[in-house]
């Protein structure tokens, strides 16, 4: 097995690899911590390592975010600890919990726009924060203001204040007028 890595825009996260589906056709999982990771024996066995901070289950794809140790440190043990647990063929996730993200009402007033921006965000925006290892995930819609949470690369990441204002944002109000402002939330 030859795992892959790719730098991302957040220099403390580093996007493995595995040349397999990973969560695949499931939604994207993100183990902002060690309590998080007990959903899957992979997180937790990456939270086990030390220096590990967060880790984000992509499609094909795995970021790991570290504190403030070197990559060079580390990685060795990261790309040991994917490869043998592939190699193992163990579950990537114990049986699965339902994400219960903020939901909003999509039978209201602003169920289009809702609608459209999930649209936008899906085809437009989701394929190219995931190149980069990240995710963002729809959280709301209230007076032209969408509520946008990042996972995976793009928590944390420097540019990633850039990336919601000058490019999602511009994004949204092009096509949806009654967009004013994106902003994040934890």
């Amino acid at each position: 097995m030859f795992i892959q890595t790719e730098a991302t825009p957040n220099p403390a996260t580093l996007k493995f690899m595995p040349g397999q589906a990973v969560m695949g056709a499931q939604p994207p999982a993100d183990f902002p911590n060690a309590e998080a990771a007990k959903a899957s024996p992979l997180a937790s066995a990456l939270f086990a390592l030390e220096h590990v901070t967060g880790v984000f289950f992509g499609a094909d794809f795995i970021t790991v975010t570290k504190d403030d140790a070197e990559w060079q440190h580390i990685k060795p043990a990261i790309l040991t600890m994917i490869m043998d647990h592939f190699v193992a063929g163990l579950p990537v996730m114990h049986a699965r919990e339902v994400a219960t993200a903020a939901q909003e009402d999509e039978a209201g007033p602003d169920a289009e726009i809702i609608g459209a921006i999930k649209q936008l965000l899906d085809t437009r925006v989701r394929p190219a924060v995931a190149q980069d290892g990240g995710d963002i995930v729809f959280h709301g819609y209230r007076d032209g203001v969408v509520s946008l949470h990042m996972r995976g690369a793009c928590a944390g990441c420097p540019s990633a204040t850039a990336t919601l204002k000058h490019g999602i944002e511009n994004l949204l109000r092009h096509y949806i007028p009654s967009v004013t402002e994106v902003r994040a939330v934890m």
